[in-house]
């Protein structure tokens, strides 16, 4: 199977729905053309974090669902990124799985990054998501997620081939992102496409650098801090070979730990 992965990096403009939407049309279209089979964005890619109208702005997340659903079957792609989805006085920070035209699943932010007040405006998931898609099998985490391996070695155990990851994480913890990201594909042994921001967005500064990542913690593409596009191929083969000659999962001893 061949896979090949884009991750779009952009400047998402805070509360400006319309111009977002315009820049990913644009970047799945030139991605697509390039190759892509699977397209990452950055988290809550919509709206951004604009908390004083956050539940307004989920309202059109349905809408966008429905035009990506045809943007993913027109290009051929299998699209993650997350945005804003109604949940009573407050929402969930929510990944929909879009594949060919269809919804393969859908994920909700488990960890709330409570230093920035997203507890105090976003409802918590209850439960991971895998996914068997066109490309193979998908599990996803959203930017705080990473800081906890237990839910990238859940996904790992139960089938993961690739990890994708929307973030908005801010300078200056660009050192964490980096060696988080090649961790969690090091110790599972699985490909990671991991999306950040970009830019200024409201007080705090990103510095983008998507990475597309081996099995063996190598990176196969990397961002840099302004708006853009990386693109890489996926070697399923190679991984497979890559677990055969360390054969971690099979020397796990989980009921010791």
């Amino acid at each position: 199977m061949s896979i090949t992965a884009a991750a779009i990096q952009f400047t998402v403009k805070q509360g400006d729905v319309d111009a977002n939407l315009a820049f990913v049309r644009a970047a799945l279209a030139r991605a697509a053309a390039q190759g892509a089979t699977l397209a990452v964005l950055p988290e809550m890619w919509s709206s951004g974090f604009a908390y004083k109208n956050l539940n307004e702005l989920a309202l059109r997340t349905e809408g966008i669902v429905a035009e990506l659903l045809e943007l993913s079957a027109q290009h051929k792609l299998v699209i993650v990124g997350s945005m804003p989805e109604p949940n009573g006085d407050k929402v969930f920070n929510t990944v929909h799985v879009i594949d060919n035209g269809a919804l393969a699943g859908v994920y909700r932010k488990i960890h709330l990054f409570s230093l920035l007040g997203e507890d105090r405006a976003f409802s918590g998931g209850d439960s991971w998501l895998l996914t068997d898609t066109s490309i193979g099998k998908i599990g996803v985490i959203i930017c705080y997620d990473l800081r906890f391996p237990e839910l990238s070695r859940r996904l790992a155990v139960e089938g993961a081939e690739v990890i994708c990851v929307p973030a908005q994480w801010p300078k200056p913890r660009q050192e964490h992102w980096r060696a988080l990201l090649r961790a969690r594909a090091i110790e599972n042994q699985l490909f990671v496409v991991a999306c950040n921001a970009c830019g200024m967005i409201g007080k705090l500064d990103f510095f983008g650098m998507s990475m597309i990542i081996d099995p063996k913690g190598e990176l196969l593409a990397e961002g840099g801090e302004i708006e853009g596009e990386i693109i890489a191929p996926l070697d399923m083969q190679a991984m497979n070979d890559w677990r055969a000659q360390i054969p971690c999962f099979n020397d796990r001893k989980p009921e010791l730990y």
